[in-house]
Formats: structure tokens, C-alpha cells, sequence
């Protein structure tokens, strides 16, 4: 393998890892508004699923 080869594996992994760490932070936020929601709608007298 040359070096420019080697580059680009690293910058591959490199950038594999900033997208799985976004899409991991992405489904954290989700999974707290849906909590939220979960915990909220009561009081709210809203409905569990609003889009249906």
C-alpha cells in the first residue's frame, strides 16, 4: 500500500466514526423526547401517539 492508500483508510475510519457518533447522539435526543412525551401527555390531555 502507498501512502496516499493509508490516508485514506485513516480518513475513512475517521469519518465512519464522526457519523456513527452524530447518528448515536441523533437517537439519544429521540429517545429522551419520546420519554418526555411519554411522561407528559397525561397531564397534558394529549393523546400518547399525536399523529394519528
Amino acid at each position: 500500500m502507498n501512502w496516499v492508500a493509508i490516508v485514506l483508510v485513516v480518513l475513512g475510519v475517521w469519518l465512519a466514526l464522526k457519523v456513527a457518533s452524530a447518528l448515536v447522539k441523533l437517537l439519544l435526543w429521540l429517545a429522551a423526547v419520546v420519554g418526555l412525551w411519554w411522561l407528559v401527555h397525561p397531564y397534558l390531555g394529549l393523546p400518547l401517539v399525536p399523529f394519528i
